[in-house]
Protein backbone atom coordinates (compact mmCIF):
# COMPACT_ATOMS: atom_id res chain seq x y z
CA UNK A 1 0.00 0.00 0.00
CA UNK A 2 1.48 3.79 -0.89
CA UNK A 3 2.70 5.59 2.08
CA UNK A 4 0.63 8.29 3.21
CA UNK A 5 3.20 11.03 1.75
CA UNK A 6 2.83 8.78 -1.92
CA UNK A 7 -1.11 9.13 -1.51
CA UNK A 8 -0.87 12.62 -0.20
CA UNK A 9 1.40 13.40 -3.06
CA UNK A 10 -1.43 11.60 -5.81
CA UNK A 11 -3.73 13.17 -4.40
CA UNK A 12 -2.84 16.61 -5.00
CA UNK A 13 -1.23 16.01 -8.33
CA UNK A 14 -4.91 14.88 -9.47
CA UNK A 15 -5.83 18.64 -8.75
CA UNK A 16 -3.84 20.11 -11.27
CA UNK A 17 -6.30 20.05 -14.20
CA UNK A 18 -8.58 21.67 -12.38
CA UNK A 19 -6.55 24.95 -12.19
CA UNK A 20 -6.52 27.34 -15.37
CA UNK A 21 -2.88 26.85 -17.01
CA UNK A 22 -2.61 30.90 -17.50
CA UNK A 23 -3.03 31.26 -14.12
CA UNK A 24 -1.07 27.99 -11.97
CA UNK A 25 1.75 26.16 -13.66
CA UNK A 26 2.77 22.93 -13.03
CA UNK A 27 5.63 24.42 -11.30
CA UNK A 28 3.36 26.40 -8.74
CA UNK A 29 1.36 23.34 -8.48
CA UNK A 30 4.91 21.43 -7.38
CA UNK A 31 6.22 24.55 -5.21
CA UNK A 32 3.00 24.02 -2.97
CA UNK A 33 2.94 20.50 -3.22
CA UNK A 34 6.51 20.62 -1.01
CA UNK A 35 5.41 23.42 1.56
CA UNK A 36 2.22 21.19 2.46
CA UNK A 37 4.08 18.00 2.62
CA UNK A 38 6.88 20.01 4.68
CA UNK A 39 4.27 21.93 6.99
CA UNK A 40 2.12 18.16 7.89
CA UNK A 41 5.66 16.63 8.71
CA UNK A 42 6.45 19.19 11.13
CA UNK A 43 7.98 17.40 14.96
CA UNK A 44 4.84 19.12 16.96
CA UNK A 45 2.13 16.71 14.86
CA UNK A 46 1.15 13.46 15.72
CA UNK A 47 -2.53 13.66 14.73
CA UNK A 48 -3.10 16.52 12.27
CA UNK A 49 -0.11 15.02 9.79
CA UNK A 50 -0.48 13.74 6.53
CA UNK A 51 -2.06 10.79 7.81
CA UNK A 52 -5.38 13.02 9.03
CA UNK A 53 -5.43 14.63 5.26
CA UNK A 54 -5.31 11.40 3.24
CA UNK A 55 -7.81 9.60 5.38
CA UNK A 56 -10.25 12.80 5.03
CA UNK A 57 -9.91 13.06 1.08
CA UNK A 58 -10.61 9.42 1.05
CA UNK A 59 -13.61 10.21 2.65
CA UNK A 60 -14.01 12.76 -0.11
CA UNK A 61 -13.75 10.45 -2.79
CA UNK A 62 -17.06 8.21 -1.13
CA UNK A 63 -19.18 11.28 -1.10
CA UNK A 64 -18.01 13.40 -4.01
CA UNK A 65 -21.25 12.82 -5.68
CA UNK A 66 -22.84 14.76 -3.24
CA UNK A 67 -20.47 17.48 -3.21
CA UNK A 68 -21.33 20.67 -5.68
CA UNK A 69 -17.61 22.46 -5.72
CA UNK A 70 -15.06 19.59 -5.06
CA UNK A 71 -12.05 21.19 -5.84
CA UNK A 72 -13.19 23.74 -3.40
CA UNK A 73 -14.14 20.75 -0.88
CA UNK A 74 -10.41 19.34 -1.30
CA UNK A 75 -8.75 22.18 -1.15
CA UNK A 76 -10.09 22.76 2.53
CA UNK A 77 -9.03 19.45 3.24
CA UNK A 78 -5.44 20.23 1.79
CA UNK A 79 -5.20 23.40 3.64
CA UNK A 80 -6.74 22.88 6.75
CA UNK A 81 -4.77 22.30 8.90
CA UNK A 82 -1.34 23.71 7.32
CA UNK A 83 -0.78 25.63 10.13
CA UNK A 84 -0.45 24.00 13.31
CA UNK A 85 0.17 24.75 16.80
CA UNK A 86 -0.53 22.91 19.57
CA UNK A 87 -0.50 26.00 21.69
CA UNK A 88 -1.54 28.06 19.00
CA UNK A 89 -5.69 29.57 19.16
CA UNK A 90 -5.12 31.28 15.48
CA UNK A 91 -4.13 27.62 14.14
CA UNK A 92 -7.21 28.16 11.85
CA UNK A 93 -7.01 31.80 10.81
CA UNK A 94 -3.16 31.47 9.87
CA UNK A 95 -4.09 28.38 7.83
CA UNK A 96 -6.76 30.36 5.45
CA UNK A 97 -4.31 33.08 5.57
CA UNK A 98 -1.61 30.33 3.96
CA UNK A 99 -4.09 29.11 1.58
CA UNK A 100 -4.78 32.81 0.11
CA UNK A 101 -1.20 33.45 0.02
CA UNK A 102 -0.74 30.11 -2.19
CA UNK A 103 -3.35 30.46 -4.46
CA UNK A 104 -3.93 33.62 -4.97
CA UNK A 105 -4.63 34.53 -8.54
CA UNK A 106 -5.03 30.83 -9.34
CA UNK A 107 -8.84 30.38 -8.15
CA UNK A 108 -11.46 33.48 -8.47
CA UNK A 109 -11.67 35.66 -5.48
CA UNK A 110 -15.24 34.43 -4.77
CA UNK A 111 -13.63 30.91 -4.51
CA UNK A 112 -10.86 31.67 -2.13
CA UNK A 113 -12.85 33.65 0.20
CA UNK A 114 -15.60 30.40 0.70
CA UNK A 115 -12.18 28.21 0.91
CA UNK A 116 -11.11 30.27 3.86
CA UNK A 117 -14.22 30.42 5.41
CA UNK A 118 -14.37 26.84 5.41
CA UNK A 119 -11.09 26.52 6.78
CA UNK A 120 -12.22 28.98 9.62
CA UNK A 121 -15.84 26.76 10.32
CA UNK A 122 -13.56 24.10 11.03
CA UNK A 123 -12.24 25.88 14.39
CA UNK A 124 -15.96 25.63 15.95
CA UNK A 125 -17.91 22.86 13.76
CA UNK A 126 -20.89 24.79 14.23
CA UNK A 127 -23.90 23.70 12.19
CA UNK A 128 -23.13 24.91 8.41
CA UNK A 129 -25.39 26.43 5.93
CA UNK A 130 -24.22 25.21 2.98
CA UNK A 131 -23.59 21.36 2.07
CA UNK A 132 -20.57 21.38 0.68
CA UNK A 133 -19.44 22.79 3.82
CA UNK A 134 -21.32 20.11 6.10
CA UNK A 135 -20.02 17.32 4.38
CA UNK A 136 -16.48 19.25 4.58
CA UNK A 137 -16.75 19.66 9.14
CA UNK A 138 -18.29 15.57 8.89
CA UNK A 139 -15.34 14.70 6.89
CA UNK A 140 -12.82 15.90 9.48
CA UNK A 141 -14.90 14.92 12.73
CA UNK A 142 -15.25 11.32 10.81
CA UNK A 143 -11.91 10.11 13.13
CA UNK A 144 -14.90 10.10 16.06
CA UNK A 145 -16.45 7.15 13.80
CA UNK A 146 -13.59 5.07 13.11
CA UNK A 147 -12.94 1.64 14.34
CA UNK A 148 -12.09 1.66 18.53
CA UNK A 149 -8.72 0.59 17.15
CA UNK A 150 -7.98 3.39 14.76
CA UNK A 151 -9.95 6.08 17.60
CA UNK A 152 -7.45 4.43 20.51
CA UNK A 153 -4.71 5.56 17.94
CA UNK A 154 -6.35 8.77 17.66
CA UNK A 155 -6.85 9.39 20.98
CA UNK A 156 -3.23 8.51 22.09
CA UNK A 157 -1.84 10.62 18.97
CA UNK A 158 -3.82 13.76 20.62
CA UNK A 159 -2.51 12.96 23.57
CA UNK A 160 1.21 12.93 22.02
CA UNK A 161 0.66 16.56 20.64
CA UNK A 162 -0.41 18.08 24.29
CA UNK A 163 2.44 16.07 25.84
CA UNK A 164 3.19 19.15 27.92
CA UNK A 165 -0.04 19.38 29.03
CA UNK A 166 -0.22 18.15 32.99
CA UNK A 167 -2.01 14.80 32.60
CA UNK A 168 -4.66 15.50 34.96
CA UNK A 169 -5.15 19.12 33.11
CA UNK A 170 -5.59 17.08 30.22
CA UNK A 171 -7.67 14.82 31.03
CA UNK A 172 -10.22 17.00 32.20
CA UNK A 173 -9.78 19.17 29.48
CA UNK A 174 -10.06 16.51 26.73
CA UNK A 175 -12.75 14.79 28.86
CA UNK A 176 -15.05 18.68 28.43
CA UNK A 177 -14.07 18.36 24.30
CA UNK A 178 -15.01 14.67 24.02
CA UNK A 179 -18.15 15.11 26.16
CA UNK A 180 -19.34 17.98 23.79
CA UNK A 181 -19.02 15.75 20.80
CA UNK A 182 -20.80 13.17 22.67
CA UNK A 183 -24.58 15.14 23.79
CA UNK A 184 -24.29 16.46 20.24
CA UNK A 185 -27.69 15.18 18.72
CA UNK A 186 -26.86 14.46 16.19
CA UNK A 187 -22.94 14.76 16.02
CA UNK A 188 -23.19 14.76 12.44
CA UNK A 189 -24.67 16.61 9.68
CA UNK A 190 -24.75 14.68 7.06
CA UNK A 191 -27.05 11.78 5.92
CA UNK A 192 -24.26 9.98 4.95
CA UNK A 193 -22.16 10.39 7.91
CA UNK A 194 -25.42 9.94 10.15
CA UNK A 195 -26.36 6.77 8.65
CA UNK A 196 -22.50 5.08 8.67
CA UNK A 197 -20.44 7.02 11.66
CA UNK A 198 -22.65 8.60 14.37
CA UNK A 199 -23.63 4.95 16.38
CA UNK A 200 -19.77 4.51 16.46
CA UNK A 201 -18.87 7.22 17.31
CA UNK A 202 -21.13 7.80 20.34
CA UNK A 203 -19.86 4.56 21.01
CA UNK A 204 -16.02 5.50 20.90
CA UNK A 205 -17.43 8.71 22.68
CA UNK A 206 -18.76 6.77 25.48
CA UNK A 207 -16.14 4.34 26.01
CA UNK A 208 -13.78 6.91 26.07
CA UNK A 209 -15.90 9.12 28.82
CA UNK A 210 -16.00 5.92 30.70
Amino acid sequence: MPSFQQQFRQAWQKLLPQFLPEHWSVEQHERCLEKLLHAYQEPQRAYHQLQHIVECLALFEIVQNQIEDALAVQLAIFFHDVVYQPRSASNEQESAMLMRQQLAGALPETQLDKIANWILATQQHAVASESDLAYLLDIDLAILGSSPQRFAEYQQQIRQEYVWVDELIYQEKRHAVLRQFYLAQPLYQTRYFQQHYEQQAKANLKQALA
